[in-house]
Parts: structure tokens; C-alpha cells; sequence
């Protein structure tokens, strides 16, 4: 068994090459081997959002705060709120962050493969975020 003390973990600003606007990233959990899960928690100041990605095995969401929005590719920008649990599918290309006047925080649960738990692609324009 093991406990991790809030605070033992340092936050971390969510670097500009994958994020836009203001991130603050705060890892909760990487499960030890054979485990291949990790978590974090991660705070979007309101207009933040990722970049475009996938991940090869899923993702999950967990909303905890705030009001936000997810898009995969291809579909319509749909709206998120606490209690919400959001499922990406292994490869599916998406973008998820705050809204463009609240802040939205979540918790990110997902798998490595091979080492990898995120495939980074192109930032989202403002023409995409806000259509």
C-alpha cells in the first residue's frame, strides 16, 4: 500500500506545445508495473484548452469543478460539468478545456503503452474553440 500526501507533488504548469492559456497540471497517481494507469488533475483558466490529441488506450474524464468543453474530431463541441464522466476511445482525436468565461477542472485517468500515455498533434485555433 502506499499514500500519497496532497502536496508531496509538486503542480506543474501544462507546457505551451500542448496547451493554450493558462494549465496548471497536478499529478495525482502512475501505478507501478505491471499497472500502467496514471492520473492527474488539471485546472483550465477560462479560454484553456488542450491541443488536439489521442491516446492509445482511452481516456477518462472526471469533472470536478467549473464548466468546460470537449470535442473529438469530426463532431460538434459539447459542454461539460462537474459530476460529468467523459470516455475517449483508444486513438480518437480530441481537445478538451474551460469555457470561455469559467475555469473547469478535471481529473485525467489513462493507460500507458509502451511507456505512452498521449499522442500531442496541432493546437486548437480560436476559430475552432469558439465557432
Amino acid at each position: 500500500m502506499e499514500i500519497k500526501r496532497i502536496g508531496s507533488q509538486p503542480s506543474g504548469k501544462g507546457p505551451a506545445d500542448w496547451f493554450t492559456g493558462n494549465v496548471r497540471v497536478d499529478p495525482l497517481f502512475t501505478a507501478p508495473a505491471p499497472a500502467r494507469v496514471v492520473g492527474a488533475s488539471v485546472t483550465f483558466e477560462p479560454g484553456a484548452r488542450t491541443a488536439w490529441h489521442t491516446h492509445p488506450l482511452g481516456q477518462t474524464l472526471i469533472v470536478t469543478a467549473g464548466f468546460g468543453r470537449v470535442q473529438r474530431e469530426g463532431g460538434p463541441i459539447e459542454e461539460i460539468r462537474p459530476g460529468d464522466v467523459v470516455w475517449f476511445p483508444p486513438g480518437l482525436k480530441h481537445w478538451h478545456g474551460a469555457s470561455p468565461t469559467t475555469a473547469m477542472t478535471h481529473i485525467a485517468i489513462q493507460e500507458q503503452l509502451d511507456g505512452k500515455a498521449v499522442d500531442w498533434l496541432e493546437q486548437v485555433g480560436d476559430e475552432q474553440y469558439q465557432p
